[in-house]
């Protein structure tokens, strides 16, 4: 899916590592201004300096006045927000439910999710400003069937950004913005390779029909066709992109 966004701006949160910094790269490549937004100062600055036209911002994305600050800065550099990723999230160990105190619930809860409800109700107004606006939120296959590696708040908070982005798609339809998920499984970042073994690692890999995990870069690819005017009437959709794990 090659795509052209040159001219456009474009911001990417959680952008440091994993998906987020794949999917600034590419964007980055395909001619696009983009922002990355992320609480990890070393690791985003590398990031940013890796991609062409790009621009680090250090925000925590749980804390409402760090966001608006953010969106300030990006307003006051380019004055509109084209396409926004919502990348920001992910679990630090998959703890069962006995063992998740209701610190981490919330934590968890926050960084998946009112992440996501803090940045785009912040960019709404720079969003408003581009000719037909994009907002892309990253799911999880585990916001659609619970997996043995997973953790419940992980869950519910993926399920709960499915939801989201359905009723933003409704609320913004009439202003030509166009809301959509992606729901990826097993993603072969470094958060991932963190936190499981070689054996889980190999079991996971076994599970998938398509017998391997996906790639950063080829999540990204996917994010940049949601975002794409090829995508124009699509809205309000939860893409699954699994190697056939889940299949509904």
């Amino acid at each position: 899916m090659n795509q052209d966004f040159d001219d456009r701006v474009v911001v990417v949160t959680g952008a440091a590592v994993g998906i987020g910094k794949a999917t600034a790269a590419a964007f980055g490549n395909a001619g696009g201004t983009v922002y990355l937004v992320d609480i990890d100062a070393d690791a985003g600055s590398a990031s940013a300096r890796a991609v062409e036209n790009a621009t680090f911002i250090h925000c925590d994305l749980t804390e409402e006045d760090e966001v608006a600050a953010a969106v300030e800065a990006i307003d006051q550099s380019s004055g509109r927000i084209d396409v926004l990723v919502n990348n920001a999230g992910g679990f630090p160990e998959a703890l069962g439910l006995e063992d998740t105190s209701i610190e981490e619930w919330h934590r968890i809860l926050d960084a998946n999710l009112t992440s996501v409800f803090l940045m785009t109700r912040a960019s709404l107004p720079l969003l408003r400003r581009s000719e037909g606006g994009r907002i892309v939120n990253l799911g999880s296959l585990a916001g659609q069937t619970a997996g043995w590696q997973t953790a419940p708040p992980y869950v519910a908070a993926k399920a709960g950004v499915h939801g989201l982005t359905r009723a933003l798609a409704t609320e913004l339809a009439g202003e030509g913005i166009t809301v959509n998920a992606l729901a990826p499984s097993a993603v072969l970042t470094e958060r991932i390779a963190r936190l499981r073994d070689e054996s889980e690692l190999a079991a996971t890999a076994a599970s998938i029909p398509l017998g391997r995990y996906q790639s950063p870069e080829e999540v990204a690819e996917w994010v940049l066709f949601l975002s794409s005017s090829a995508a124009g009437f699509m809205t309000g959709q939860t893409v699954s992109v699994n190697g056939g794990r889940f299949m509904a």
